[in-house]
């Protein structure tokens, strides 16, 4: 989930000479010096070339968006001290704050002050022979725009944080007053409603007076859960909610889902034996994460740790692999179905429909010919169904299965494929015999107990993809 507040953030960022600051929305890393790759369709979406290189899709995010490769423009192109990239930040910055607002104009740029954009506007483009425009024609025998060596050893010392008033919106979690140690909404925030109108006086009977009392010593108990409630967010930290997220966010999922299902525990303990609790059995769960993995090494024969190394390495490699095999098939099929639909609809339309009838006598090559939905077989297929004497829509809703189903597994036995037809199996058999000899399918053998056995593993979906354009003339691969 990409950091909202550092991604637009204003202010300086280490090694950043411009105000505004990306983050990678995938892996949250710092992408404001180098190239980052912005999304066209989606706003807001940066990725940096690792995660791009890896066809990262996020959310509403897919990888064939457009898309537009974005670096920094340090460059000067008015004067030696301003960049290319501070230049159109000023001219942002009072296009959003209006004119003459210089305090949120140098806010906006981050890297300069009121006096210093407000002196640059007037020497560049007041001043300027070509008024309104700069003048464009100056060159600099620098690369990069340098700012003036008192600048430089200025921006050595720290200067004097802006300091903030105490109100719910300026803070880093929304509603709380730290000059106050309150929230803008409290536990049982409607407490006060019952006792803020409440008057005791002489002329109150015994059972009246008895009333009030049993009235705020409900309001004080109230106020004792509210009370406990905030001492626990104050020991805990909670309020650091930046640094609780980057904490937890270096964590593996795993890890997080652990802590998350003991936090119900928090309340019990003492916050150092909450740690405690929460040190151990992240240690327990790493152990037994360890010892499944020298177990599985030792079932592959694995018995030295640079075996072990070199095995995990090529097991990532292979699961990257299938994962890119199917999502590729996953489209492919897709592409199918998308045809397969268009035609049903178009067919329909011009009467088609009223061929399928009941009684009709089996189906013949003459048949198959003028059935609905032959012009999506190739020749070969025509074949197959008209021996089988089958119909390409039955035929072709078999092959959408045994398809979907070996792309998703990457593995498909015969008596597996039989079972999916959902047709004669006297049918189903040719049919998948009929696929492996096309290369749609890798034959698999079966042990004595009747298992799949994976003699090579799944055949690339690029292969599969070309086999099939090369096949249906009517479909065109984009492998």
């Amino acid at each position: 989930m990409p950091q909202k507040d550092g991604k637009r953030g204003q202010g300086q960022a280490p090694g950043d000479e411009v105000g505004q600051k990306f983050h990678c929305d995938n892996c949250q890393a710092n992408v404001t010096d180098g190239v980052r790759i912005s999304c066209n369709e989606c706003p807001e979406f940066d990725l940096c070339t690792t995660c791009f290189s890896r066809g990262i899709e996020l959310g509403a995010h897919k990888n064939d968006h457009s898309y537009r490769v974005v670096t920094r423009h340090r460059f000067p192109i008015f004067t030696e001290d301003w960049s290319a990239d501070e230049e159109l930040l000023l001219i942002d910055g009072l296009r959003q704050f209006g004119m003459g607002n210089w305090k949120d104009a140098a806010e906006h740029v981050g890297t300069k002050s009121k006096e210093e954009c407000e002196q640059h506007y007037l020497d560049v483009y007041v001043q300027s022979e070509n008024w309104p425009l700069p003048d464009m024609g100056r060159e600099f025998d620098v690369k990069f725009a340098q700012p003036p060596s008192d600048k430089r050893n200025r921006s050595a010392t720290p200067g004097k944080p802006k300091i903030l008033s105490s109100q719910p919106s300026n803070h880093e979690i929304i509603g709380y007053m730290p000059g106050r140690l309150e929230f803008e909404t409290e536990y049982e925030n409607e407490a006060e409603q019952v006792v803020k109108d409440m008057l005791i006086s002489e002329d109150d009977t015994p059972e009246e007076l008895e009333l009030k009392q049993i009235v705020l010593r409900i309001y004080n108990g109230k106020l004792d859960r509210r009370l406990f409630r905030k001492n626990f967010i104050f020991d805990r930290g909670l309020l650091e909610y930046r640094k609780n997220q980057a904490i937890e966010k270096k964590r593996a999922k795993d890890e997080r889902d652990l802590l998350n299902k003991i936090k119900v525990f928090a309340r019990m303990q003492t916050r150092e034996d909450f740690e405690q609790l929460s040190l151990g059995l992240l240690n327990e769960h790493a152990l037994r994460q360890r010892i499944a993995q020298l177990q599985e090494w030792r079932r592959n024969g694995i018995t030295t740790l640079e075996d072990g190394a070199q095995y995990e390495v090529e097991r990532s490699q292979r699961l990257s692999r299938r994962a890119t095999t199917q999502r590729d098939s996953v489209h492919l099929l897709e592409r199918l179905q998308k045809i397969v639909a268009s035609r049903t609809i178009r067919d329909s339309a011009s009467g088609s429909a009223a061929q399928r009838q009941l009684g009709r006598k089996p189906a013949g090559l003459g048949d198959i010919e003028s059935a609905e939905g032959v012009e999506l077989l190739s020749e070969s297929e025509k074949d197959v169904c008209a021996r089988l004497r089958l119909f390409p829509r039955p035929y072709l809703a078999v092959k959408e299965s045994l398809l979907a189903e070996y792309a998703r597994v990457g593995q498909l036995a015969r008596r597996r494929a039989c079972d999916l037809a959902k047709i004669d199996q006297s049918k189903a058999g040719p049919i998948y015999d009929f696929f492996v000899e096309a290369g749609w399918i890798k034959p698999l053998r079966e042990d004595e107990d009747g298992l799949a056995m994976d003699v090579d593993g799944p055949l690339p979906v690029n292969a599969v993809a070309a086999m099939d354009a090369r096949e249906h003339p009517a479909v065109k691969s984009e492998y």
